[in-house]
């Protein structure tokens, strides 16, 4: 057993959530987005690129005789819905939702395999190639996302039928690959069954999962790497620097590892991973390794949104401080993926500096790959858009001036809906005596602590104020300690207790406010942040930034468009010494709260059709308006900046 102190998060069950801001996207979940997705997967979206997700399985079942289309880990997509339709049915059950669900169950039950193996392609197209190609075929990583639907499924609706068939498939896993004598010594290229059995084994009880996953942890990265050994690597493609070691974070041992490389969705998986063996094993040396990657990406390799991954091809890390705005790659997934690694250490670890990287990229860096009508997706989230450029120049293919309807990669809009469909289960973190308050997301949620019920009603209009009301009530009569994250953004804030004011009386730790007494019924906390807007500029190692600003508001970073702000945005600049005219306006973006402020802009008449000229200041006034970066290319399409110039 672990000797690593372990908290909890909360199960999805227990929370309502009443937040304005995430009841909302929870409900266009349920109505809209999860419905859309299913025609999607169906091929029923005209324009869409087709998916045949759900025909591919049929054709593993000998129910269709057409040929198999998609990418080889198209099942992903079908497993990511399953899931975030199960969470749905948490919020708002609906029959004929659950129906369809156990439709497609029992279609997937009759493409599975005898021996238990299951993936639509390599049934359908190569049978004789299964379990071949560990570093690009994805047979693993399809396995862990169906595990996780299947996990999801079941604490959503009880039923075991899902469950059962993953379970067939991770025995036939576990019979053919691990570390004893006659099984195959390899993991997955892109990690994802790591964390998906560690969810299995917390589901079933079975320890071969969770001895499986640790083995898969265990292997990666040790030499000579067996991946380069496959025929796959034999390609130009996969012989390039770009796909080599580093690529699937197989380069070293994972506890040697100290810099976030390669694909950013795969090294997120890992890490998040890495944390949960740590939390079951008490493996003090993957918590040390994952503290220095930790360092390593947010200090070095993370945008200012949260957004992860700076080069489109590959889809990877590349070096420090490289951190290109209009060429980011920033993948949906990625950003998904850092919350849930973010969650993990803050289970390992009480700091409220995960917190705040989860908060980030959430409202900031994964809520921009989805358009608020939940219809139209990014795959790659750039902090700054030409459109003519996105249109003529090469290196720009993988960015999106607008958002599409599907992709023929699928993987980010079923992603996205997972995690709002579930995004309950971040709120808190409990301890032994000790409940964390990690977001601020109106909701009740009900907590069992020592055996006994605590009932937390939070009440807030967050992210657009900064005003917290929670009412306590509980059943135990002894000493509980409520604490409240202090974002790293906010600088003053006032804690009351019972409208008295609290804040002189509390202590800080790790980034938050204790409350530690008994509690009576019905008590309130309250806690105000002052949530002004801020001007942040990047380390000057972070070339494209130098001598630029960005605009932020609590959790929230900005932009400018070219719908309010005209042509040009480069031609724009501030300075710091400005005042801000804040307001919400109902109409904008479905309900968001703008900034205006006064800034500059290069007086184009001044300078000519000149391409070159002697320097002058031709700076003329102009008003400047900046919206949530999450809400840009909801309108017009246009120009975006986050990073604008600094007026010197």
């Amino acid at each position: 057993m672990s000797d690593i102190k372990k908290y909890t998060s909360i199960d999805l069950k227990d929370t309502i959530i009443t937040s304005p801001f995430w009841e909302e996207r929870i409900k266009l979940m349920a109505e809209k987005v999860i419905p859309y997705q299913w025609d999607a997967l169906n091929d029923n979206i005209a324009g869409a690129e087709p998916s045949h997700a759900i025909e591919n399985i049929r054709i593993a079942a000998g129910e269709s005789k057409e040929p198999f289309h998609g990418m080889l880990f198209q099942d992903s997509d079908v497993a990511k819905w399953i899931e975030a339709a199960s969470y749905s049915l948490v919020h708002y059950p609906n029959q004929e939702l659950e129906n369809k669900i156990d439709e497609v169950i029992r279609l997937i039950g009759r493409a599975q395999q005898e021996d238990g193996y299951l993936n639509t392609y390599y049934t359908v197209v190569c049978p004789e190639k299964r379990w071949t190609n560990f570093a690009f075929g994805h047979e693993l990583y399809c396995a862990g996302h169906l595990i996780e639907a299947a996990v999801a499924h079941f604490n959503a609706t009880g039923k075991k039928s899902l469950l059962d068939i993953l379970c067939r498939y991770a025995d036939h896993i576990d019979s053919v690959m691990g570390p004893e004598e006659n099984k195959m010594k390899v993991y997955c290229g892109h990690e994802e069954i790591e964390l998906a059995l560690v969810r299995l084994y917390h589901t079933t009880k079975e320890a071969r999962y969770l001895k499986l996953a640790e083995y898969f942890i265990d292997e990666r990265g040790e030499q000579p790497c067996f991946l380069e050994n496959e025929a796959t690597y034999g390609s130009d493609l996969n012989k390039s620097r770009w796909s080599r070691l580093d690529y699937h974070q197989a380069h070293k041992p994972v506890r040697e590892q100290t810099e976030a490389e390669g694909h950013a969705v795969r090294a997120m998986y890992l890490y998040t991973a890495m944390a949960d063996i740590s939390l079951e094993t008490g493996d003090k040396t993957l918590k040390a390794a994952l503290e220095k990657l930790y360092h390593n990406t947010r200090q070095k390799r993370m945008y200012i949104t949260g957004g992860l991954g700076s080069q489109g091809h590959a889809e990877r890390f590349t070096f420090d401080y490289d951190l290109p705005n209009d060429t980011a790659y920033t993948e949906t997934c990625a950003g998904i993926g850092f919350v849930f690694w973010m969650q993990r250490m803050l289970l390992l670890d009480i700091n409220s500096k995960y917190a705040d990287d989860m908060e980030r990229v959430l409202y900031n860096g994964i809520l921009s790959g989805i358009s608020l009508d939940g219809t139209r997706y990014f795959y790659v989230n750039p902090l700054e858009v030409l459109p003519e450029a996105v249109e003529k120049r090469f290196d720009f293919d993988h960015v999106k001036a607008q958002r599409v309807q599907w992709f023929g990669c699928a993987c980010c809009p079923p992603n996205i809906a997972r995690l709002i469909s579930s995004i309950g289960q971040y709120i808190y973190t409990v301890g032994d005596d000790t409940i964390y308050t990690q977001l601020y997301i109106g909701g009740e949620s009900q907590i069992n602590l020592k055996d006994k019920k605590v009932s937390l009603i939070q009440t807030t209009n967050y992210p657009w104020e900064g005003h917290v009301k929670i009412q306590v009530n509980t059943e135990i009569k002894e000493t509980l300690t409520l604490a409240l994250r202090i974002p790293d953004w906010c600088g003053l804030y006032q804690v009351s207790i019972n409208g008295n004011d609290s804040t002189d009386l509390l202590y800080r730790e790790n980034g938050y406010v204790l409350i530690k007494k008994i509690w009576a019924e019905e008590e309130i906390i309250e806690i105000e942040f002052d949530m002004p807007v801020q001007l942040i500029q990047a380390n000057p190692k972070v070339r494209e930034n130098a001598g630029k600003i960005a605009i932020t508001r609590g959790p929230l970073v900005y932009c400018i468009e070219e719908t309010d702000n005209g042509s040009n945005l480069s031609a724009l600049s501030i300075a710091l010494d400005n005042k801000f005219n804040i307001e919400y306006d109902k109409n904008l973006l479905g309900g968001a709260v703008s900034i205006k402020l006064d800034g500059y802009r290069i007086d184009e008449k001044v300078l000519g059709d000149e391409l070159y000229r002697s320097a002058v200041d031709s700076d003329a006034p102009a008003q400047i308006v900046a919206v949530p970066y999450s809400m840009w290319g909801n309108r017009d399409s246009g120009e975006m900046s986050v990073w604008i110039r600094k007026k010197q």
